[in-house]
């Protein structure tokens, strides 16, 4: 993915800021050290027979990092960088996300190293049911509820929960999340996360007296929850966007580009490269130009220091995991760039997930206007806790949200004391 630096340790830098805010709780050296690293991490090696009747060989992993406040909850994601840190990274920044929005859950993430992009359905399909048989020992709908995340999606989801099912007996449709509508999954799902982050964007700007009519917006990664952001930006607030990238380059307009079209031209030929009315620039250059709202919205460590010195900007809101390195995170404050942190801003995706798995265990389905009133309302709650955090303990938003999260996480350790 350009711009992201692969040299960065994605779990040293979720551990980094872990510190910085049990410093600031003064968290007691125990309950410190079991929120710190995961609870149980596990690594799989396994047969995929490929279309060519040759079997090959994945290497898979699923890391719960924390159940003290109920399940553990996280994506799955397919790429070919996949590695253990990076999963046990994403498994804690899940861990907070769950608790800077108060939900019942904890935090876990699962990954395979893979490229779908050379994998056939078929291949595809083989590989998620075994990859489920070899994480059902430690996956339930009472236990870890996996998702959807990088090149995964609802398809994905139907395969695990059918190879689920078959593994114990019975049809269970809450061991994950994300899945199709006709088999339990939750309307307005899949915007979850794009709609959760744009209702915090509003609630930052309006802090801030910006106006977000014509204000331009930059997108970094046109997958879904890019792509989605970019559309409720231009359509709900009347926003402009200039640029946007994917892995295969970015474009530029300085009047705007049409969200809805740029989608039809990525769904069409695979990318958002060639869009008429656009010109191409290089990806660097992306998250330099000069906007209102920067979304990125691809992977890991893609702001360095190097690339935070160059942001002009008013807003960062993070829709992808971990784009901000702790060093940028410095510079940034410094530039005055309100930094919207990925466990609030991008945790819209979570909090629907949660809503999916209350109707699955009810057998009760919510329309999609009671999904999105139900998912602002905890949005905007969660934003105005975290700005008072913020204020009380004169901390950046970053630190304020992983201050009430994992202060949330450590009550729950807490009380639940050490067994035996």
């Amino acid at each position: 993915m350009p711009g992201r630096d692969d040299g960065l340790n994605p779990f040293e830098l979720a551990l980094q800021n872990f510190d910085a805010a049990a410093d600031l709780l003064e968290l007691d050296g125990v309950v410190r050290d079991r929120i710190r690293l995961p609870e149980r991490e596990l690594i799989v090696h396994f047969p995929v027979k490929m279309r060519t009747g040759r079997v090959t060989m994945f290497t898979g992993y699923r890391v719960q990092h924390s159940t003290a406040r109920g399940p553990a909850k996280g994506g799955i994601r397919y790429h070919p960088d996949v590695t253990l840190d990076e999963v046990k990274a994403l498994a804690s920044w899940m861990t907070y996300k769950c608790a800077t929005v108060n939900i019942p859950f904890g935090g876990a993430k699962g990954g395979v190293v893979c490229d779908p992009k050379e994998m056939d359905v078929h291949e595809l399909e083989n590989l998620t049911r075994r990859f489920t048989s070899e994480i059902s020992i430690i996956i339930g709908p009472d236990r870890d509820i996996p998702a959807p995340d990088v090149y995964t999606n609802a398809r994905t989801m139907a395969w695990m929960v059918d190879t689920y099912s078959m593994h114990r007996g019975h049809y269970a449709p809450g061991v994950v999340t994300g899945k199709p509508i006709a088999i339990g999954g939750s309307y307005g799902r899949r915007e979850a996360t794009a709609r959760g982050l744009v209702y915090v964007v509003a609630e930052a700007a309006e802090q801030l007296a910006l106006d977000l009519r014509d204000a331009r917006v930059v997108v970094q990664g046109f997958g879904n929850a890019g792509s989605i952001a970019a559309r409720l930006m231009h359509d709900e607030h009347d926003s402009r966007v200039i640029a946007v990238s994917d892995s295969k380059g970015a474009i530029f307009n300085k009047d705007g580009l049409d969200p809805h079209r740029v989608i039809e031209h990525k769904e069409k030929t695979g990318s958002v490269v060639g869009f008429p009315a656009s010109e191409p620039i290089k990806a660097e250059e992306l998250l330099a130009l000069e906007c209102e709202v920067l979304i990125p919205a691809a992977l890991e460590n893609v702001i360095t220091a190097d690339v935070a010195q160059k942001v002009r900007t008013r807003i960062v809101a993070e829709a992808a995991n971990g784009p901000t390195v702790p060093e940028a995170d410095r510079i940034l404050a410094k530039s005055g760039v309100c930094v919207l942190p990925d466990i609030l801003v991008n945790a819209g995706g979570v909090t629907v997930s949660y809503f999916e798995w209350v109707q699955n265990n009810q057998g009760y389905y919510w329309k999609e206007e009671d999904v999105n009133d139900r998912l602002k309302e905890i949005m905007v709650d969660a934003f105005n806790h975290v700005l008072v955090t913020s204020k009380r303990h004169k901390v950046d938003l970053r630190r304020a949200a992983y201050v009430q999260a994992i202060g949330r996480v450590a009550e729950a350790v807490s009380w639940l004391g050490i067994y035996p």
